[in-house]
């Protein structure tokens, strides 16, 4: 069904405007995974360097990865079904390329058990992993909210997963701490959130939006001509606990996606060269999809129906927000550091901006998302080209949390 989807679709694709993104998926998976972020597997981010590198991005809580040993910064330096015969990644990529690496790791099937061969800052070891069924928190108790203290202001930092329906309590105590110290710039961090939930986008700009009013548009969403009563047009409505930001700075890669680019876009015609994007170049997807059920085969048809623009219209930006953004500096993903560490390049990046210190160097379009390798530091951390490692046959929640296993 997919492989038919994926020609009639093929067309689209080419001009860059449905890059997979009409796809066959199970209605109960999906919902499973919106309404509580129901998934199994190790629970880690897994990324590909142009060196054959495959190293951990993040690390979920409740999960076997992390409770193994996986975290930001470990490369995986070989897998195996057994202690004997585990391959490095290099080899089964030479053989087999990303989809063998892929199947190398197993089904995100709970009980599947798998043998590692890791290094990180703690040097080299094998461990053995069995993936569970495990829920995806959408804002991490260890990183996902903090003040940054940068030179007697505080900084509000977010850091936002996926937009799925448990996102919402975290992101109002966020917004809630947020107003409570005063913080009038904020950084969200959106460098993996590849999207989810439209809702879950609009809570997020509303407490983004305290400066807005009532009658301010916070997007468009535009169906076809035949279509036209579909049409919505969405305004801000601030909450109590809303934040009025001076300056905002959103971190991004090319695993920024859908939702996420919602947000950002949508505060373009407001804040203009207030509004940052740090890092590199997001994905490009400007448009969203409508399911269509076939509840006797658990079958959901996720199309392409709409697409979403900000107050001015703006809406195009199927190569990335890069072009659209008044300001841009790029930035490295440093997985020697833990996400939101003032330390961290993206995150010092943002800081800086937000703090008017110093230059930086816009983002080109077609800007990839790098790294920094330390010299003389056991753990390898890659100057190359970071990419998210994604099956062929993705399950939801790997669709909308990019890189998962």
């Amino acid at each position: 069904m997919q492989d038919y989807i994926d020609f009639l679709t093929a067309g689209a694709r080419a001009q860059q405007k449905d890059r997979f993104f009409t796809y066959i998926t199970s209605i109960e998976e999906e919902n499973a995974y919106y309404n509580s972020g129901a998934n199994a597997g190790l629970g880690v981010r897994l990324s590909l360097t142009s060196n054959n590198e495959l190293f951990v991005n993040e690390a979920f809580e409740n999960a076997p990865g992390l409770a193994a040993g996986l975290d930001r910064g470990t490369e995986i330096v070989g897998i195996g079904t057994n202690q004997s015969n585990i391959r490095t990644v290099a080899d089964i990529l030479a053989s087999a390329g990303s989809q063998g690496l892929s199947d190398a790791l197993g089904p995100s099937t709970a009980g599947v058990t798998r043998f590692y061969r890791i290094r990180n800052a703690g040097g080299e070891k094998t461990v053995s992993i069995t993936k569970a069924e495990f829920e995806l928190t959408p804002v991490s108790a260890r990183y996902g909210v903090k003040i940054i203290e940068d030179d007697g202001e505080k900084i509000g930092y977010l850091n936002l997963r996926q937009f799925i329906g448990p996102a919402e309590a975290p992101l109002r105590n966020a917004f809630t701490n947020f107003r409570n110290q005063g913080v009038r710039k904020v950084i969200v961090d959106f460098r993996y959130n590849g999207g989810g939930l439209v809702s879950i986008a609009e809570t997020l700009g509303n407490l983004l939006g305290g400066g807005r009013s009532s009658s301010d548009i916070f997007s468009y969403t535009t169906f076809r001509q035949s279509l036209a009563s579909n049409n919505e047009t969405t305004r801000f409505a601030p909450a109590g606990n809303a934040v009025a930001p001076l300056k905002l700075a959103f971190i991004g890669t090319g695993g920024t996606a859908s939702a996420s680019e919602l947000v950002m876009n949508s505060f373009i015609p407001y804040l203009s060269s207030d509004n940052a994007l740090i890092g590199t170049n997001t994905y490009g997807k400007p448009v969203g999809q409508i399911a269509v059920d076939r509840p006797q085969c658990d079958d959901r048809l996720r199309v392409v129906a709409f697409r979403t623009e900000n107050a001015n219209r703006q809406g195009d930006y199927y190569s990335g927000l890069a072009s659209f953004m008044k300001t841009t500096c790029v930035a490295a993903d440093d997985i020697r550091y833990q996400l939101g560490d003032p330390q961290e390049a993206s995150t010092r990046q943002a800081l800086d901006f937000l703090k008017g210190r110093g230059t930086c160097t816009p983002i080109a379009s077609s800007s990839a998302s790098g790294g920094i390798r330390a010299q003389g530091n056991t753990q390898l951390v890659p100057t190359e080209k970071l990419e998210l490692l994604t099956p062929q046959d993705a399950t939801t929640p790997q669709r909308e949390t990019p890189g998962l296993f």
